[in-house]
């Protein structure tokens, strides 16, 4: 380990154990055939699309109070927690047995409903875990370069589970390996269905160990509870400093701004993501190229983490800000000429500004926020990224019928393929002017409340700003 990691900072244990929790956590196999596993398995879209909403609003009502238990009961116990979950929701996947739909949709009912609150469990606690120890045994200037270290590891596992879950989810392609090993096997799309689901459990079970060998450097106020009342006394704080928490958020522009931008390029890229296969489609690339361009825009996390960590210390929050706003719009834009083939370059651009967002939101953040609350703050964030994501989800929905509903009208083909690629197409067209007038907003918000704020911290935040 220490050869792989020679910086000092490297050399604390919790650390390197984010690191490996976060890239074991991510690492699932299944991602790049996670519609059509649904499918094969006999469920509808429209059911896939309901547990889609199941989870995100899992994930949205888990989040923050999970945060407060991780600073009032301890952050690696929610992580032990988060890992022990995931098991369980991969589980339950691997080993359901397949013809009654009615089990079917339950189990994976279920599966949703874990997999959020493993997802909340884990967002804000391993992070909050991390910079503590950082901040207790090295230098937490360095955290930009744990970041850079995390995402691009990262970045590796996910090319690596994008890459290897769908070869193996490929009956053909198995069955040539088998063939060609010698084994006298009969290999199914039931069989090979599962597989990436198997190697997603492998990864949950290490997940489990990771989080397992984490140490607390922050004692939690009642981690133990001995007593039924102690417990009672601690889940009563848990939720006491959770609206403290949230009510600090409100009181601290920085904090307020950094999440609210967020949350702008957030929910608009990852709406556009969602629709990735389908935008894939219009612009004429194979579908069996989806997963080879998944796993290559994966390779952006390997020197884009580095670019964030030089702006970081380079410009002024508000530089940044201005800066992937212009990639954000450019790249928005860009989607909405379809120029096959070419129109991939846009998509690579919209990536590449996730990473940069994900990288700035951490950095800014925890630059702000106090041990005692950090892990809840850190779950308010991802509260409101997931629920921005909902609403902008929603109203996607109402423009799509919206467009629909004109279309039909207007050519009486609601139903016909082309007249829906053209609906796919005119939606796009929003998104740009929708993003625009939502960051002009929020900078104008941000820019009021951190020229406006009396206090100490406000000042300092604007001099950063300026």
């Amino acid at each position: 380990m220490e050869s792989e990691f020679p910086h000092p900072t490297f050399q604390i244990r919790n650390i390197r154990r984010f690191i490996a929790f976060r890239v074991l956590f991510n690492a699932r196999f299944y991602y790049p055939v996670f519609t059509v596993l649904f499918l094969d398995f006999g469920l509808t879209l429209d059911q896939f699309a309901i547990f889609n909403a199941v989870w995100a609003a899992t994930v949205v009502l888990v989040e923050v109070p999970s945060g407060a238990l991780a600073d009032t009961y301890g952050r690696r116990n929610l992580l032990i927690g988060s890992g022990t979950i995931m098991v369980a929701e991969i589980s339950l996947l691997c080993f359901v047995p397949l013809g009654n739909s009615r089990l079917l949709f339950t189990v994976f009912f279920m599966n949703r409903v874990l997999s959020g609150i493993a997802e909340a469990a884990a967002s804000g606690a391993d992070e909050a875990l991390a910079y503590d120890s950082l901040k207790i045994e090295g230098d937490v200037n360095e955290w930009d370069l744990v970041l850079e270290k995390q995402m691009r590891l990262q970045s590796i596992a996910f090319i690596c589970a994008m890459s290897l879950g769908a070869a193996v989810y490929d009956p053909d392609l198995v069955q040539q390996i088998f063939d060609w090993l010698g084994l006298n096997v009969s290999v199914t799309q039931n069989m090979t269905m599962r597989f990436p689901l198997y190697l997603t459990l492998v990864m949950a079970i290490l997940t489990l160990i990771t989080a397992i060998r984490m140490s607390e450097n922050a004692p939690a106020e009642e981690k133990d509870c001995p007593e039924k009342q102690e417990c009672f006394l601690s889940m009563r704080r848990a939720f006491t400093l959770t609206f403290q928490s949230g009510g600090w958020i409100i009181k601290t522009p920085f904090a307020l701004v950094v999440i609210l931008s967020g949350l702008l390029f957030d929910h608009v890229i990852r709406m556009i993501i969602t629709l990735s296969s389908q935008y894939y489609r219009t612009i004429q690339l194979p579908e069996a190229s989806f997963g080879l361009i998944g796993s290559g825009l994966s390779v952006l996390g390997l020197f884009v983490p580095g670019i964030a960590r030089k702006m970081a210390r380079r410009y002024p929050p508000a530089t940044n800000f201005w800066i992937i706003s212009g990639l954000t719009f450019s790249g928005l834009l860009g989607t909405t000429f379809f120029i096959p083939y070419a129109g991939i370059i846009p998509m690579i651009l919209l990536f590449a500004v996730m990473l940069l967002v994900g990288f700035f939101i951490s950095y800014y953040l925890n630059q702000v926020t106090e041990s005692s609350r950090r892990a809840t703050v850190l779950s308010f964030k991802g509260m409101s990224l997931n629920l921005a994501y909902g609403c902008i989800g929603l109203l996607y929905t109402i423009l799509l019928m919206t467009l629909r509903g004109q279309a039909s009208a207007a050519t009486a083909l609601q139903n016909h393929p082309v007249a829906e690629d053209m609906i796919f197409i005119r939606s796009l067209a929003w998104f740009p002017w929708y993003f625009a007038i939502s960051a002009a907003a929020i900078y104008l918000y941000g820019y009021w409340r951190l020229r406006a704020g009396p206090d100490s911290e406000t000042a300092a935040t604007t001099r950063k700003l300026k």
